[in-house]
């Protein structure tokens, strides 16, 4: 076998190929390597370090984080793992070309995200930079199955990601995509545009924040008036949405594979990622794809998204043939899994390093979240669930959402309780505006002490900064829309309050709903802040 040092010189002869660039990339400082290869959603704010989700790239231990809806800063966990990875690939690239080191490694990551989930060998994995690239993926991959150009009908398009409403008609969702190809935003992917239905969840006419009572009837309509213009379908549904709903209902699923087999490809937004092992399973084992990210309830870092795909839909996948020309600006050779090995074929060798290390990251927190035995998993999210709902309850000036999910049941395992908790803001009894919510949340995430006018306890809670999930707008029919925060459970809160030792982890689970208690304070104080100094309040906020 050759030495490192017999192998250098072969590095440097590499550089007209293209391989010596990409090594030298993996040499790139570790932060730098995490918000790449990615959309500008990744870029960090030139002065305070952050995404546009105020998260940094490196680990901020101090910050408080309860917004794994939204995005979390990555953990000290992930980023040795992900530090530790690069090491290995470096040596690896020693001995081997950068792509077909690459190759294998994310290969081993297809196998490691199956092994955690408990999912059958059988199902394939597409890795992607975020859930909306997967969208995509999930488009290109359905109109191979259904064998034409399909209609997608997307349920929860008013709580699904913002770039949804591009994706599902095959356009472009920002003006670069992960590959550095500038586009034109909302402008058509070549090869995959088409018609897309929005079907919403909430009842805009409600006097509350509800879930529309007829959602199945909607998508039933929906799918009836498609197939009778003689479309295939792309039901995209929601498991589960910003607020934590799920719909359609699993009766209206199986009416529709009643009435109409193989003309209806469901895929399921499980983006979130906050449904139990079973479920996912049973959803595969019904032949629906299925997205997903490391990056919500598991809490890596922004972004990672996957698309999997039962074993029944792979062999018609593979023997694709003409492919849309847009969709090489949206994956590599290595985001499609190895049996794949007519599709791999078409698309250029071309390593996405920070995807692929956002994975790693994100893998070690979903290792250690399932290596936390069930029965504690179920009964922390329990005494979350329940802790948070009664201090929502008790505050003046939160009104918790409701839920309208159906009740849990065995496939739901620890997800029978809820790991969202959405609420709006009241001032005077009254939903303060969507400009007042929004200051809220940045000033959640920020050393707020200097702004407040109250006592030195009061300034000391104003100090903590904390993270919570960003503020979701939604429309009514009255056209004054509604803004509402959201408190957030993920895996990591989990694994930190786990120990085999019963009394110390009841003191960790005690531990983290006091921080959680500690950031409504911190509400209630900012809210009181921007009424007595409006103006000083936007300003630093």
């Amino acid at each position: 076998m050759s030495t490192g040092a017999s192998r250098l010189p072969d590095i440097e002869r590499a550089s007209e190929g293209g391989s010596r660039y990409r090594l030298r990339d993996l040499f790139t400082p570790l932060d730098t390597l995490l918000v790449s290869g990615g959309d500008p959603r990744l870029t960090l704010d030139a002065r305070d370090r952050v995404n546009a989700y105020g998260c940094a790239a490196s680990p901020e231990p101090e910050i408080w984080n309860f917004a794994s809806s939204t995005a979390s800063t990555i953990s000290q966990l992930a980023y040795d793992r992900a530090a530790l990875a690069r090491e290995e690939l470096m040596h690896k690239c020693l001995f081997d070309e950068v792509e077909v080191a690459f190759d294998a490694r994310c290969e081993g990551m297809r196998e490691e995200l199956r092994g955690h989930l408990q999912l059958s060998p059988r199902v394939d994995i597409v890795f992607s930079p975020s859930g909306t690239d997967s969208q995509l993926h999930a488009l290109f991959l359905a109109r191979a199955v259904l064998g034409a150009p399909p209609v997608t009908i997307v349920v929860g398009a008013d709580q699904t990601g913002s770039g949804t409403a591009h994706t599902a008609g095959g356009r472009h969702f920002s003006t670069l995509t992960a590959s550095g190809v500038a586009v034109r935003k909302d402008g058509a992917v070549v090869g995959l545009a088409g018609d897309s239905i929005a079907v919403p969840l909430l009842d805009a006419a409600a006097p509350g924040i509800a879930m529309c009572a007829d959602a199945d009837a909607t998508v039933m309509r929906a799918v009836e008036d498609s197939l009778a213009q003689g479309r295939c379908v792309l039901l995209h549904i929601m498991d589960s949405s910003k607020l934590g709903w799920r719909a359609p209902s699993a009766a209206c699923l199986d009416e529709i594979a009643r009435r109409w087999p193989r003309k209806v490809q469901v895929v399921v937004d499980a983006c979130q990622a906050r449904l139990g092992r079973r479920r996912l399973r049973c959803y595969l084992d019904r032949g629906y794809m299925v997205l997903m990210t490391g990056s919500k309830f598991f809490g890596g870092p922004a972004f990672s998204g996957a698309l999997l795909v039962p074993k029944g839909l792979s062999r018609s996948i593979d023997r694709i043939g003409a492919i849309a020309p847009g969709i090489f600006d949206y994956a590599g050779r290595c985001d499609w899994p190895m049996a794949w090995t007519a599709l791999r074929s078409r698309f250029e060798r071309r390593p996405n390093f920070g995807q692929w290390l956002r994975w790693e990251a994100a893998l070690a927190e979903i290792g250690s979240y399932y290596a936390v035995p069930g029965a504690f998993r179920a009964r922390a999210l329990a005494e979350f669930a329940a802790g948070i709902d009664s201090m929502i309850a008790l505050s003046p000036s939160l009104q918790a959402v409701p839920n309208p999910s159906v009740p849990a049941g065995a496939d739901d395992e620890e997800f029978a309780a809820a790991t969202i908790f959405p609420f709006t803001l009241l001032r005077d009894g009254q939903p303060v505006s969507i400009a007042d919510i929004s200051a809220v949340h940045r000033g959640l995430a920020r050393d707020m002490s200097e702004d407040i006018d109250g006592s030195a306890a009061d300034r000391q809670v104003a100090a903590q900064r904390c993270l919570v999930g960003q503020p979701v707008r939604l429309e009514r029919a009255d056209g004054n829309p509604q803004g509402v925060l959201r408190l957030c459970v993920g895996a990591r809160l989990v694994t930190e309050a786990w120990s085999a030792d019963a009394t110390q982890s009841q003191r960790n689970l005690q531990h983290i709903l006091d921080r959680i208690a500690h950031v409504l304070v911190k509400i209630e104080l900012l809210l009181n802040s921007a009424t007595a100094a409006p103006r000083k309040f936007v300003l630093e906020a």
